[in-house]
């Protein structure tokens, strides 16, 4: 069987660990013969990359590892580029969700102003990243999965129209592993599901099990009294201001009971609810500084400290086996159904064309091939399409230098109250960006 060279753009992140455990999981369905991370911050990375290279050594020492931060090393001859970036970091976080917040506006790192301050950093990044594929190994692929997942496809259908990038979120996989547990199944994998939306901005359609059984109705009323909080859930969103947004969907769910929600829509049709209910002083990016990051960085020292990762607490990123059900269908032909970021191109009947669309696809060796939606109720079509336009918008913006399309993208944002406090974020973000955005006339 053929093995595959992988590299991790973003070796520094702590999510790695738990993809490298996945990857390692994986073996007798993806073999893997070099695996290689990239990252800008090299002391940032080596220390991640220093604890996978004990956890390959114990569990695949056959497979060739390397850590680096030249392009042209961690480029060449790699059939897969995994893309999660953080240009900023959680530094750059923090203020994305404390601008906002300080004029009462929602403070999220892909919603909102603060999703649309990560977008002008991401797209710079994710576009260099291509480049250093495209110039070093030309026939691989990139799974993307950096956010704000719907800014960085816009900018990458904008900018790198014929890139074999795939963009994808994790998001939706969390959801539906908790609606298997609502429905006692083993897997999310056993059911079939039909989704359409943006990113982190969609519904739920139908939900079958494999014998075709309408799976929706129980979901349903269990999402009418708990929202998406489960007794098990899932191993990646377990902070308590998780907890409140899995509950929340069940306020989003009463606007249309048809239909299941993505989680983030609370931030977009209950922004009071949001803002009133933050800390301002101490958002999420805290919450992640003081948690996961020291847990993954103490955890990945301990192991370096040891030279062994024996009883260690990195634990498999489920949710991250999706990236690996992706590689394999690119790889294998396997042609999966899937969520996946793509152009519209008519899947969605009453909808933009070009607008960049989270549905199902069925992936093969030739990437996506889109699964006809037919046409969506007004509300959600209204919704998208204002969406839709926030998200092109920043990318003409970062195309142009243009302070007036960024200013129309946050004011169009429903997150946003005004075209005067749309004002007064972009000129707190624009100078808190100065060493990431390009300069705005």
């Amino acid at each position: 069987m053929e093995k595959f060279s992988i590299v991790i753009s973003g070796g520094g992140s702590t999510f790695t660990p738990g993809i490298v455990l996945m990857l390692l999981d994986n073996l007798d369905k993806f073999p893997i013969r070099k695996l290689k991370f990239y990252d800008n911050d090299k002391e940032r990375q080596d220390t991640i990359a220093q604890a996978c290279e004990i956890i390959l050594n114990e569990q695949a020492p056959e497979i060739e590892f390397l850590a680096t931060v030249d392009p042209k090393e961690a480029f060449t001859d790699v059939d897969f580029v995994m893309a999660h970036i953080r240009v900023g970091k959680y530094a750059m976080r923090e203020l994305d969700e404390k601008i906002p917040l300080k004029h009462n506006v929602v403070g999220q790192e892909t919603c909102g102003p603060g999703g649309i301050a990560y977008g002008m950093r991401s797209i710079g990044g994710i576009l260099e990243i291509i480049d250093y594929m495209e110039e070093y190994s030309p026939n691989a692929w990139m799974l993307n999965y950096s956010n704000p997942a719907a800014i960085v496809a816009e900018a990458t259908r904008r900018l790198r129209p014929n890139s074999k990038v795939l963009n994808i979120c994790d998001m939706p996989v969390g959801i539906e592993t908790r609606m298997a547990e609502i429905v006692g199944l083993e897997s999310r994998k056993e059911m079939n599901v039909r989704y359409y939306g943006l990113n982190h901005f969609g519904w739920w359609s139908s939900i079958t099990d494999q014998e075709g059984n309408d799976l929706m109705p129980k979901i349903k009323e269990h999402v009418q009294e708990y929202g998406y909080v489960t007794d098990i859930g899932d191993d990646q969103h377990v902070d308590k201001s998780w907890n409140d947004t899995f509950l929340k969907a069940r306020d989003v769910y009463e606007l249309d009971p048809t239909t299941l929600p993505n989680t983030y829509l609370k931030y977009y049709l209950f922004p009071d609810y949001v803002v009133n209910h933050s800390d301002k002083e101490h958002t999420r990016a805290n919450e992640v500084m003081e948690g996961r990051e020291k847990v993954v960085f103490g955890e990945a020292k301990k192991i370096i400290e040891k030279q062994s990762a024996k009883n260690c607490k990195f634990h498999i990123d489920e949710h991250a086996s999706y990236i690996v059900d992706l590689a394999r269908a690119i790889a294998y032909n396997t042609q999966e159904r899937m969520l996946l970021i793509v152009e519209n191109n008519g899947a969605i009947e009453n909808f933009d064309s070009t607008g960049m669309v989270e549905i199902p696809c069925i992936v093969g060796s030739n990437g996506p091939e889109p699964i006809s939606i037919g046409k969506i109720p007004q509300f959600q079509k209204g919704l998208m399409e204002q969406q839709v336009s926030v998200e092109k918008l920043v990318v003409e913006a970062w195309i142009e230098g243009s302070y007036q399309k960024l200013w129309q993208a946050i004011t169009l944002s429903k997150t946003v109250p005004s075209a005067k406090v749309a004002k007064d974020i972009l000129d707190e973000l624009i100078e808190a960006n100065q060493k990431f955005w390009p300069k705005l006339g």
